[in-house]
């Protein structure tokens, strides 16, 4: 692979040296996201918006885990009570 410049990783922007089979950085290779052809989407825009808030994107996606509401925990209560009721009658019986 002589003559070849070295190139950015894609997975973490570090320096890779022409011929690396990974990167030092952060151990991406050709099976892990990057080969020798990845060169070309350099500058490509695929950058992520400046405006893009990771945390509101998880809120409106639903995968951010709340707190259960007072009701809600009441709720849960009351029917972990009526199963426990539920078992002892029937091992009683």
């Amino acid at each position: 692979m002589k003559g070849k410049p070295p190139f950015d990783c894609p997975n973490c922007g570090a320096k890779v040296p022409a011929g690396a089979r990974a990167c030092s950085e952060c151990g991406s290779d050709e099976k892990t996201g990057w080969n020798e052809d990845t060169a070309i989407y350099d500058g490509a825009g695929l950058e992520v918006p400046s405006e893009f808030n990771h945390n509101e994107w998880m809120k409106k996606e639903g995968l951010v885990a709340t707190r259960a509401s007072g009701k809600q925990i009441a709720i849960i209560i009351v029917a972990l009570l009526l199963l426990a009721a539920l078992a002892a009658f029937l091992i009683r019986r």
